[in-house]
């Protein structure tokens, strides 16, 4: 009897070769589907996430695809598609982290920002939705930082986020009629290498917790393996915060 919940399933994470990413790749891969996942600049890590995938006889690939160019989203959905024949689920964990006094703040970060965090999502969901069917799954990987933000320099991240409650709201409405639901997972402090557990700012934010500790990356990954399986198909249009009490 086949117990892993995605068997059959094709998944792509948009910014899947470390932290978050890589850890849903890896659960979804172990829940049984064929994992696709983009990288911009980590080859190596992308490479050996591929490989350890493989040689337990999953399914990987990776692809290069920066989240800024809507012609490497779309050619990232294609080549998804073309290597195993089918795409029903999108994780859209591509983001950026741009932080400075607001009379500081570039106009290009902020840019940037809504390029990567937002434009992102809507590009990968047009195009992935083309190949989706009934039972198709989109998640986007956003913040509890759209509902709280609590220290200054940080007001377009905070934006970012909050614009994708709404897109995945709005998508939840278009795709709902084919079955395709959609879904905003919003993670607090995580540890990553890009935002560490030890470090003197993680204090600072642990103090704000009702929890007093960081997320680890698996603990993102269940839930979005949740997301993704058969028995969360009543959920849709929904934005779900795992973030120990952040922003209780």
């Amino acid at each position: 009897m086949n117990t892993q919940s995605l068997s059959g399933k094709v998944a792509l994470i948009q910014g899947g070769s470390r932290g978050i990413g890589a850890a849903i790749v890896k659960r979804l891969a172990a829940e049984g589907a064929a994992v696709a996942f983009t990288y911009v600049s980590s080859a190596a890590k992308s490479e050996e996430l591929q490989n350890s995938i493989t040689a337990t006889g999953g399914k990987a690939l990776a692809i290069k695809a920066d989240s800024a160019d809507a012609d490497a989203i779309r050619h990232a959905v294609d080549a998804t598609v073309e290597a195993f024949g089918r795409l029903d689920i999108l994780v859209n964990n591509a983001g950026v982290l741009a932080m400075a006094p607001l009379d500081e703040f570039k106009l290009e970060d902020f840019d940037q920002t809504l390029a990567i965090n937002v434009r992102s999502v809507f590009i990968a969901t047009q195009a992935a939705a083309r190949h989706m069917g009934e039972g198709g799954r989109v998640i986007n990987i956003g913040s509890t930082n759209a509902d709280r933000m609590p220290f200054a320099g940080g007001a377009p991240y905070a934006m970012s986020k909050s614009a994708l409650v709404g897109l995945t709201k709005g998508l939840a409405r278009d795709l709902g009629p084919r079955g395709i639901t959609v879904n905003n997972v919003q993670p607090g402090p995580v540890d990553t290498d890009m935002n560490p557990a030890d470090s003197e700012f993680a204090s600072s934010l642990m103090s704000l917790m009702a929890i007093g500790r960081y997320g680890n990356v698996d603990e993102i990954a269940s839930f979005v393996a949740y997301l993704a399986g058969p028995e969360a198909g009543y959920i849709t249009g929904a934005s779900l915060t795992i973030d120990g009490g952040f922003g209780a």
